[in-house]
């Protein structure tokens, strides 16, 4: 069952996919240190699919490249999650920026979704933060994933203006509004104008706020047209 209202003190039940022993058992200790409960462990992605059908985390941290080819094996085993457990959340971490692998990860259901550089697990807080959010239904990208993808897009940029281009960016992000707003140092009123005239630019009708922020960033991130 999905962790429902995580904050700072919550704890997870998370199964990590790693081949790297050292990253793996580095894993292990931050997590473990901040309480929470490493379920199972993987070197491999068939191992790791096996122990998520038997332990069902509430969120799952899973290499890309994985054991025997170390191309996609683990996007793959993360899109079989995502597939047969859509309440378990799925962290993928990469080496590098791989856009393929980001946008076929978070097309259709950007939900309990991230996508993270290795590098930005050094940076304790932001990656515990992406874990929270991935582990309650919301999403994660790397600002270098999304800055890659909106860059380019296929969509014309044009119809924004450059303030909201950076509030569509948080939001790819995953970041919420008082995020956003903390971020660009401005009021949270500011940000709803901004995500406003967002929604009406890309002709997204009037609806759920949530729906229309996955619509919005999505849009932007697939090229798709307006």
């Amino acid at each position: 069952m999905r962790v429902s209202g995580a904050g700072p003190g919550q704890l997870l039940r998370i199964a990590i996919a790693e081949d790297s022993v050292l990253l793996r058992e580095g894993l292990i200790r931050l997590l473990a240190d901040e309480g929470h409960d490493i379920v199972a462990t993987s070197g491999d992605a068939e191992g790791f699919l096996r122990a998520v059908a038997d332990t069902q985390p509430d969120v799952c941290v899973v290499d890309v490249r994985m054991p025997p080819t170390f191309t996609d094996e683990g996007l793959r085993a993360a899109l079989v999650v995502r597939d047969r457990w859509p309440d378990i959340g799925v962290l993928v971490l990469s080496q590098w920026v791989e856009e393929r692998y980001a946008t076929e990860l978070i097309a259709g259901r950007p939900h309990g979704v991230g996508y993270l550089l290795k590098d930005r697990v050094a940076d304790v807080a932001d990656f515990l933060d992406a874990l929270r959010r991935v582990a309650t239904g919301g999403s994660a990208l790397d600002p270098e994933v999304v800055a890659q993808l909106l860059a380019r897009s296929r969509h014309p940029l044009g119809g924004l203006t450059p303030r909201e281009r950076d509030v569509l960016s948080l939001m790819a992000e995953g970041r919420s509004n008082s995020a956003i707003a903390q971020s660009l140092v401005v009021g949270g009123g500011a940000v709803e104008k901004h995500i406003n005239n967002i929604f009406m630019k890309l002709g997204l009708a009037p609806g759920d706020q949530d729906h229309r922020r996955v619509l919005a960033v999505l849009r932007y991130l697939n090229g798709a047209p307006s």
